[in-house]
This record gives C-alpha cells, structure tokens and sequence, in this order.
C-alpha cells in the first residue's frame, strides 16, 4: 500500500471485540479500512477449524489477535483450554494468514519470563515461563514465528482500561467499599492502558501497509517484523499503583472510604499461578522501530480515571 488513500481497501480481522483491548482496537483501526470483529460467538477459538472457515470467509490483509486465555489462575485447573487457545489458535491463524500473506499482530506477556532479572527484560532475553499461561503464551509466539514471518508480537503487562475488568476497577470497587487496603509491594511492572495498546497497533500497522507495495504484503520487512515489548514508561508495584488509582480517585470526587492502603509481599497473598516478580519490559526496540515515544504509565491511569469519574 504506497499512499493513504490506498488504506481504506484494507480488511482486517479482529478477534476478542468484547474484550478491553478488543474494544480499543475496533477504534483504532477503523482509521485503516474495515475492521471485521469477532468474538468467542462468532469464532471459537479453541476449535482449529472455525478459525480456518473464519480467515478463508473474510480474507483479510491483517489479523489482529488480541483473544486469549486471560485467566491466570483458572490456566492452572485447565491447561487443555489455555493450550489451545493461547497456543494453537495463533498458530492456525498464523499458518492461514501465511497462506493468503496477510499480516499478523497478536499479543504476550511479561508472564513469559520468570521475574528474576536485576533490570529491565529486553526481547533478546531469554522466556522461562512459571506458569501455565505464561507456558501456553510462550508457545504460541513461537508457533507464531515458525508459521508466518510476517508477524508482529506485542508483549505487554498489566493491561487496564474503561472497558471490562482490570485491577484499577478493582481496586476502586474495594476502595469504596473497605477501610483498609493491603496490597502486593514486591512485584515490578508498568500498568499500560488498553488505549495506548490500541494506538500504538494502528501505528505499526499502517507503517508496514504504507511501506509495503500491496495489501497482500508481498515485500517483506524484516527489520519491522517480529516481537516487541509494549507497556508504558515507567514502572511501580501493585501497591504503588493502587495509591495512585485512590489519590486520582479521590481528586475526582470518587467516594473513597478506605483510610489506608498498606504493603504486603506476595508471599502473604499466595494464588494458583506464580507472578513474576519483575514484569518490567524494556521498550526501546519498539521505540526505535516506529518512531514512538511511549507516555508514562501514570497517564494512561489519569486519562481512564476521567472517563470513569464521567460515568
């Protein structure tokens, strides 16, 4: 595709509408032709051949597949299910959309990592998943890069947004219901907002479209293609981020009654699926290829914070 007007003619396929990437993403791409979006209705994706029947039904330039197995702990019961979702699903769409040579974009975790590092993770470091989502994530970005080159990775962590459910939801809800707040201090990341993963998609998107000759992306780019990590600048812990969601709550008139949010360390709050303690993500790669300047994570949380405070 050589010029903006060329755009409009792209199909691109959607999966997970419902979900708070999802909803973002229906927005954001709207900018760069049709957006046919899906969800488990529509397309079970733990069914190999609905995807197929889907993909060869739309025929699209790109498939953007936000869809997972996102319940952490509920992987652990149900290892089966978080297989075939989150590891052959990619890896049926990324062999259909080699077929047809479409683009494909989907998304991972910090939770490929074990959390061990002294720093920031950077894409060359090496995954050592510690759970049965981050193991069945793992698998899937690497069925992804054996299927279909021409792909694009987003890992990302702490997702949050004014759709669906999120920690800073959560942390609103119990805040307006509790006096006494006691929260996770030893676990490092950065809260990214649904919004920012939205956007910076559709960036990356229509630099590869406008880059590449036609919609059905026959020139390849291998110095954009593969797997980056996406987040928001800056980093903090659960605690520090839940201070934050009460002050900015407060500062917009949100009932608040807890008095006290008190540090507690993971150990004191054991679930099914193991964390990984540092979930920091370096992003300078994704910076570098696409000319990006990433906001820090406290942004994204003051802009979702007036929406709700709206509602």
């Amino acid at each position: 595709m050589a010029s903006n007007s060329s755009l409009p003619t792209c199909r691109i396929l959607l999966t997970g509408k419902n979900g708070q990437l999802g909803f973002e993403l229906q927005r954001s791409l709207s900018v760069l032709g049709t957006v046919i979006a899906v969800d488990r209705d529509d397309c079970d994706l733990s069914d190999p051949e609905a995807i197929r029947a889907l993909v060869a039904k739309v025929q699209p330039h790109v498939i953007v597949n936000p869809a997972a197995h996102t319940a952490v702990d509920k992987a652990e019961s149900e290892p089966e299910l978080a297989h075939a979702i989150n590891s052959i699903a990619p890896q049926i769409f990324a062999e259909e959309a080699a077929k047809i040579g479409a683009l494909l974009v989907h998304y991972s975790t910090d939770y490929v990592f074990d959390g061990t590092k002294d720093g920031w993770y950077s894409e060359t470091d090496t995954p050592n998943p510690q759970s049965v989502y981050g193991k069945t994530k793992l698998a899937g970005e690497l069925a992804i890069a054996t299927a279909n080159p021409r792909h694009l990775i987003f890992r990302t962590s702490w997702v949050f947004g004014a759709h669906g459910a999120n920690f800073m939801k959560t942390i609103l809800r119990l805040a307006g219901d509790r006096e006494e707040l006691k929260i996770i201090a030893d676990q490092h990341g950065a809260p990214t907002a649904a919004s920012l993963l939205a956007d910076v998609t559709a960036h990356a998107i229509r630099q590869i479209l406008v880059a590449e000759p036609s919609p059905t992306l026959d020139s390849p780019l291998p110095n954009l293609y593969g797997t980056y990590h996406l987040v928001a600048g800056g980093s903090t812990t659960w605690h520090g981020y839940a201070q934050t969601v009460v002050e900015l709550a407060k500062s917009a008139g949100i009932a608040i009654k807890a008095a006290q949010i008190l540090p507690i360390p993971a150990s004191a709050y054991p679930l099914p699926a193991a964390r990984p303690a540092n979930s920091q993500l370096n992003t300078q790669k994704l910076q570098a290829a696409f000319g990006l300047c990433l906001p820090d994570w406290q942004t994204g949380v003051a802009q979702v914070m007036t929406i709700l405070s709206e509602k």
